[in-house]
């Protein structure tokens, strides 16, 4: 049973976006708490890093370990480090709804970098899956979030670069997955090449290296930890079986988990376009979902 879900690509995508869902609310209360984002988002690299590690190869590795740590550096700067950064510094210029959306657009700049260079490009019923799940997004942000087109325009143009990178990690990692690495030494490694660099930043951020508010909410840390490596556990192998396109719809996925979350566990109450815009998230997952498993076009490469 376990075997079957681990290859299933829906299976993959539900639960990789559930977990990302799940990260969403954990950061904002670590921000509240006073914890730095870029020390929280290193912490969530490095921690499931190296338990990843500790799985991965514990018989071995196959694979040339020059090119993995290599690939792990790449395929960690476009896929944590530069967004993480860019919206940090963004946020406060251009607000959540805008950043939001820059989440919305991965999808969309990751089918048309696929298709531009040729790795794995998206079918007809992938790019659907990816319009309908972009529209629902955009209505959930427009409904729960103002819109207002920020004063300094350029900080708009520059939060462009966080769906664009993004988008070539996604592209990167299957364009260039190291010969016989596995999904886990993958995970490990890019987790692990990247939490240097953003440990870096957050003592760039705050003139040292701050752990005191973390010491204070170990609970929170560890809850953290512990969704974050079962989302990377996920992450690759969906990377691995589904490709670039249909990985990044993850965005999608814990957008429309959030919601459930807000409704269920905080009593939330939105209005009916969010719901029109989950519905059109479900409908893209189901359409994605039928290109995958349907037609059969995933190789596992």
């Amino acid at each position: 049973m376990r075997h079957d879900l681990m290859s299933n690509p829906v299976a993959l995508l539900l639960g990789t976006g559930a977990c990302l869902g799940l990260l969403t609310p954990l950061a904002r209360l670590a921000h509240e708490a006073g914890i730095d984002p870029f020390l929280w988002a290193a912490l969530i690299s490095l921690v499931p890093g190296f338990a990843l590690a500790i799985v991965a190869f514990r018989r071995g590795c196959e694979a040339d370990m020059a090119k993995l740590m290599a690939f792990g550096v790449t395929s960690g700067i476009f896929a944590y480090v530069v967004p993480n950064a860019i919206l940090f510094l963004a946020i406060p210029h251009i607000g959540s709804g805008l950043a939001g959306l820059m989440y919305a657009l991965s999808p969309v700049a990751t089918a048309v970098i696929s298709s531009i260079f040729g790795v794995r490009p998206p079918s007809r019923a992938m790019l659907v899956a990816v319009s309908l799940g972009f529209i629902g997004a955009v209505l959930i942000v427009l409904a729960r979030n103002t819109l207002a087109l920020p004063s300094a325009g350029s900080w708009l143009v520059i939060a462009l670069a966080v769906p664009v990178s993004l988008a070539i990690g996604n592209v990167y990692r299957t364009a260039k997955w190291p010969e016989r690495a596995t999904p886990l030494q993958i995970g490990a490694m890019s987790n692990l090449m990247s939490a240097p660099l953003l440990l870096l930043a957050s003592m760039i951020n705050v003139g040292q290296l701050d752990l005191a508010p973390l010491v204070h909410h170990v609970p929170l840390a560890a809850f953290q930890w512990l969704a974050s490596l079962a989302m990377f556990s996920l992450f690759f192998r969906l990377q691995w079986i589904g490709g670039p396109t249909y990985l990044s719809q993850i965005g999608y996925v814990a957008a429309a988990v959030s919601l459930f979350i807000g409704v269920g566990l905080l009593d939330e109450t939105y209005p009916a376009l969010v719901w029109v815009g989950a519905a059109l998230i479900i409908a893209g997952i189901a359409a994605s979902a039928w290109d995958v498993l349907v037609t059969s076009k995933t190789p596992r490469r």
